[in-house]
């Protein structure tokens, strides 16, 4: 008796945020698609009943786990938790965040694996940057009265100061260092 349509429809859902999470947590090279299936309940085999190859799996992985930004804002339409440049920062820049790769920004945790990936996943990365960038840019814009293009160099610098700055607060060995990365970056962006 075989599958359902909906029910490899949910399986296939569950390995890709399972990858999503390991990936992430572990790398792109940290988990091997064995490891990966075995951890699903599945076996290697079912792998390609899912996905064409390695490659298309990471490039879902990475568009599940993006976007984050996006859902806080459309939360705060319908009655969630406002949003605000400093909310998003504190929120990035926290130790939580630090602390759950897992859960956290595939950019932050992935970016120089990234780039090294296939195109498909960089274009999805592309476009989360893009996202990313113009809304920091929107809500830069009521700051600077010189109008779009200082607030887009800014949003540009505050986001690259984002990914670098959760990146050595995971990198560094000393937790002390890794809370001053990310309270000085934080106090500055918000300056």
């Amino acid at each position: 008796m075989g599958h359902s349509r909906a029910d490899k429809a949910k399986t296939h859902e569950r390995i890709v945020r399972l990858a999503a999470k390991r990936f992430r947590e572990k790398g792109l090279d940290g988990i091997g698609i064995a490891d990966l299936m075995n951890e699903a309940g599945l076996t290697v085999g079912g792998f390609y009943k899912h996905f064409g190859s390695r490659d298309e799996l990471v490039a879902e992985a990475i568009a599940s786990a993006l976007g984050g930004w996006k859902r806080k804002v459309e939360a705060a339409a319908v009655g969630g938790p406002a949003v605000t440049y400093e909310s998003l920062i504190d929120a990035y820049l926290s130790e939580s965040h630090r602390d759950n790769r897992a859960g956290g920004c595939p950019v932050g945790s992935l970016a120089g694996e990234i780039a090294r990936s296939g195109n498909r996943a960089r274009m999805l990365v592309n476009q989360e940057v893009q996202e990313s960038i113009k809304l920091l840019t929107n809500f830069l814009r009521k700051r600077y009265a010189a109008g779009d293009v200082k607030a887009r160099w800014r949003a540009i610098l505050t986001y690259s100061a984002l990914v670098g700055a959760i990146t050595l607060s995971r990198a560094v060995w000393d937790k002390r260092l890794s809370r001053d990365i990310l309270k000085t970056v934080a106090r500055l962006l918000k300056s």
